[in-house]
């Protein structure tokens, strides 16, 4: 059978970095308000000339840089993101004519903060059963786009960037991207919305807190199952990174006690799908995370929708 694997990551952030202070000037908040509550510090913020598929080209070409491949190598790109504001062409073909593509499959997936892992899974079922063998797999948001910043509740969360993976064949399966555990609580689904027009996030923090810490621990130990790696094995551990207080209790009672735990939501904000891609990226960047190591990767967020998988470093 054909195998998969990660073969390079890449990220990218605007340049213009918004932190509390800033927020302080904007709405009724304050740092340690923030920090206490969500433990984010600072956050990217894209400009008008930098739409979604701006992003995530940029991510999509330092990935395809980092694996020694040109844009031509690639026939498939799945864009996982819900901040698009066109239609049609879509993220995922807007990237492809950046990069100069030539005729790749292109399509987007909206599943919120769980984009990025239901995405993988994607690519990794459609290369196993032979109708691709490269994979561009891109987690891009431009979540202030949605934001509505006169609420100190949502707009202190947010930011934007992008992070992508190049995913390929390979002879053997080896087991580089583990089998996918996903599923959703569909009613649940105004936990966390992007409705209206314009479109604005909202959410019920204390539901998906609750839903989080209580139910995603047992989901992530069985992603860690199918992998058949135990959690104390895991050499890394990257959640969506939506709340510092999520995260961390989150790691701890997945029983990863060994693993490096992302935390790069105290930088960047949450920024939905682009969080898992943009955490791992940066961690593997740093050389936090050896070459062939298991890492969890975990993904919950709108619809209460969630998707994980251990994956090998590339």
């Amino acid at each position: 059978m054909t195998g998969t694997r990660i073969a390079a990551l890449g990220h990218y952030q605007p340049a213009k970095v918004l932190t509390n202070h800033d927020l302080a000037a904007l709405v009724d908040t304050d740092d340690a308000w923030i920090t206490s509550r969500v433990g984010i510090r600072t956050r990217h913020v894209a400009g008008p000339e930098e739409p979604v598929d701006e992003l995530a080209a940029q991510a999509a070409g330092k990935a395809l840089a980092a694996a020694g491949l040109t844009a031509g190598d690639i026939d498939l790109v799945l864009v996982a993101t819900s901040t698009a504001i066109d239609r049609s062409p879509n993220t995922a073909a807007r990237v492809a004519a950046r990069l100069g593509m030539v005729s790749p499959a292109t399509m987007d997936l909206n599943v919120v903060c769980a984009g990025f892992t239901h995405a993988l899974a994607t690519a990794d079922h459609a290369v196993r059963a032979g109708a691709a063998r490269r994979a561009l797999v891109i987690g891009a948001d431009k979540m202030t786009d949605i934001t509505d910043w006169t609420d100190r509740t949502t707009c202190v969360l947010v930011g934007d960037g992008a992070g992508a993976a190049v995913v390929e064949a390979v002879e053997a399966d080896t087991g580089a991207i583990g089998p996918v555990l996903w599923g959703s609580v569909p009613e649940m689904g105004h936990a966390v919305r992007i409705e209206g027009t314009p479109p604005r996030f909202a959410q019920e923090g204390q539901s998906v807190y609750r839903w989080a810490t209580q139910q995603l621990p047992a989901l992530a130990r069985q992603a860690c199952e199918r992998s058949g790696v135990a959690p104390e094995d895991l050499a890394g551990v990257v959640l969506h990174q939506a709340n510092l207080r999520i995260i961390e209790p989150l790691a701890a009672k997945i029983g990863a006690v060994n693993a490096v735990v992302a935390r790069d939501v105290v930088d960047s904000g949450n920024t939905s799908a682009a969080s898992i891609p943009l955490a791992l990226a940066k961690l593997v960047e740093r050389g936090e995370l050896p070459s062939g190591a298991p890492v969890l990767l975990f993904g919950f967020g709108g619809n209460l929708s969630y998707a994980g998988q251990v994956v090998r470093v590339p």
